[in-house]
Formats: C-alpha cells, sequence, structure tokens
C-alpha cells in the first residue's frame, strides 16, 4: 500500500461511516467557522488547559465549526509533533461536538503533500490550504499547485485567497478552473477585500461550491449577495454575538444584523490594531480565558491595546 492509499485508509476508517463524514463536510461549509488561536503559557509551552477552554468557550457561544492550525493559531511558529499534538487535543476535546477543519498549506508543493502524507485527517471534514507565500506563483502555478494537493489529500480541500499575506491573488477566474476541474476541492475562503471578485465567484460557482469569508468586517456583505459564511478571526473573543450576526444575515433580517454588527465594530477593528493574533490574544487575556503569548516574531500587545480591551468588554458586555 502507497503513501497515498494508507492516508485515504486512515481516513475511511476513522471516526464515523463516510455518511456520517459527508453530512459533516457539508455542516462546515456554512455559517461560522472560528479560526483557533494557539495558546501559550509564560513560558512559551502550548497551553493545552487554556486550549481546551477555548474550544468549549466557541462551542458552547455557538460557533458552526472549528478551524485548527490555521494563520491566527500562528502554526508557522509549532514545530511538527506540537501541531499533531494539538490538532489531536481539538479532535479529543471536541468529542464531535462541531466539524473540524484542518489547516495544511505551504509556499512549497512537495512539503505540504509531505505533511498530508504524515497527518491522520480522520475526524476532519476539509482541509484549508492557503495559496504559496512570498514565492508569489503565477495564475497557472496556483492551479497546477492545488491540482496536486487535492489529488493527495485524503479529505476535501477548501482554498484559502489571503493576498495581504502572501503577495499573490488568486484571481476569480483560477479560482473557478479550480473549482470546476479539480475533484475534491469544494470552496474558498475568500480574503481579497473585493467585493467585486466574491460577486464574480459567487456568480460562476459549480453548484455546491462554498464561497466563504475570510474577513471578519466583509461576512454580512457576503452572505447578503449570497455566500456561505466566514471563518472568523473575532469568533475567539465574542463567538456569541459574532455568530448571532451571521444567523440574522442568513435569516434575511440584514438591518437586525448590521446593528448588532455596528455593536461589535469597535471591538472587532481593535482586534486588529496590531495584528492578528495579537489583538485576539490581548482581547481573551483581559477576558481571564489564557495568556496573551505570542511566538517571535509576533509580540504581545500594548499595554494601551489591553487597556483598551478592558474598556471595551465592559462598554458591550463581550
Amino acid at each position: 500500500m502507497g503513501p497515498n492509499e494508507n492516508r485515504r485508509h486512515r481516513s475511511d476508517s476513522g471516526a464515523g461511516t463516510k455518511e456520517d463524514s459527508d453530512i459533516l463536510m457539508k455542516r462546515a461549509l456554512t455559517g461560522v467557522g472560528v479560526a483557533l488561536v494557539t495558546p501559550f503559557t509564560r513560558d512559551g509551552k502550548v497551553d493545552f488547559a487554556g486550549l481546551g477552554r477555548l474550544v468549549d468557550y466557541v462551542i458552547e457561544n455557538g460557533v458552526d465549526y472549528i478551524v485548527s492550525l490555521g494563520t491566527t493559531a500562528e502554526t508557522v511558529t509549532l514545530d511538527r509533533t506540537e501541531r499533531d499534538a494539538v490538532a489531536a487535543f481539538i479532535v479529543e476535546h471536541n468529542a464531535g461536538r462541531v466539524p473540524l477543519v484542518a489547516g495544511c498549506g505551504g509556499n512549497c508543493t512537495a512539503e505540504v503533500v509531505r505533511m498530508l502524507d504524515g497527518s491522520d485527517l480522520s475526524a476532519f471534514s476539509a482541509i484549508l490550504s492557503v495559496t504559496p507565500y512570498y514565492n508569489r506563483p503565477s495564475q497557472r502555478g496556483l492551479y497546477e499547485h492545488y491540482k496536486v494537493i487535492a489529488a493527495e489529500s485524503p479529505v476535501p480541500v477548501i482554498l484559502y485567497n489571503v493576498p495581504s499575506r502572501t503577495g499573490v491573488n488568486m484571481t476569480a477566474e483560477t479560482t473557478l478552473r479550480i473549482a470546476r476541474e479539480i475533484p475534491n476541492v469544494i470552496g474558498i475562503k475568500e480574503a481579497c477585500g473585493k467585493f467585486e471578485q466574491m460577486e464574480e465567484l459567487l456568480a460562476g460557482r459549480p453548484e455546491g461550491f462554498r464561497v466563504i469569508s475570510g474577513d471578519d468586517s466583509m461576512a454580512l456583505g457576503l452572505v447578503r449577495r449570497g455566500g456561505d459564511g466566514v471563518i472568523s478571526v473575532a469568533a475567539n473573543v465574542f463567538p456569541r454575538d459574532f455568530t448571532r450576526c451571521v444567523k440574522l444575515a442568513f435569516e434575511g433580517r440584514h438591518a437586525e444584523a448590521e446593528t448588532l454588527y455596528t455593536h461589535l465594530s469597535e471591538a472587532i477593528h481593535a482586534l486588529f490594531e496590531e495584528g492578528n493574533p495579537t489583538g485576539v490574544k490581548s482581547a481573551l487575556a483581559v477576558k481571564g480565558m489564557i495568556e496573551p503569548v505570542l511566538r517571535l516574531p509576533l509580540v504581545e500587545g500594548s499595554p494601551a491595546l489591553m487597556e483598551k480591551f478592558k474598556k471595551l468588554v465592559v462598554k458591550y458586555e463581550l
């Protein structure tokens, strides 16, 4: 049995039947996913107690699914042993309560394939794979990159386009080509910052292809246009209210959704003042959930930011 066959065997023989997996996958692509942070202790180790509190907190306050080991999780600062331990912990602590998506991307296609080969994804509904960063591939290169990854992944693939971080924008034309031609790609987390590009995706997507906002501030606008929700940073901190916002939008109650978002907007803006996940960890520390510790080259939020969150938490009852 080759490496890819072994991965598929582990996935198919993991938690539940294929029918169960399909149901979870469909649930995992609509509503609010949370791009979960990785808490660290003051001595820089992964804080599993804090991670457990955070998993419970977001689930109990209504998020639809959890995305582990993404950009917000500071995954690039975790070694392989730590990544495996974080993934396994989240799977065990979640205990099937909500679907899970695993971050699995990079700027070397062969390395992403090796990551897939060494990962047990049997409890995950999909992987989220970011466009290659720094080396700035062409649109053809992006297509070929995802063609390889989708063929090797034992679970469905969600694309992730975030040009502000990667240095390359995957165009709507390229995304739609991937959606139509590459089996196993089932959606995109789109953080291009342009509704025009998102609208092009919505207009041209094949049936079942999910378009998910990668930007909290654009989530309601995308849902109004027919999108499938958001993978959210803000949902780490105030999952109840943010999830309520998005659910109101799905129900067509857009004025109520916008009113509630306005209530949250000052705090959402503050989350990104000193970068992500610096703001998230600062806010969660104020709420007593985790320590505000990050790994270099990221640093803790300033005293001014911490003070701002102390006021915002009281002001808006977050």
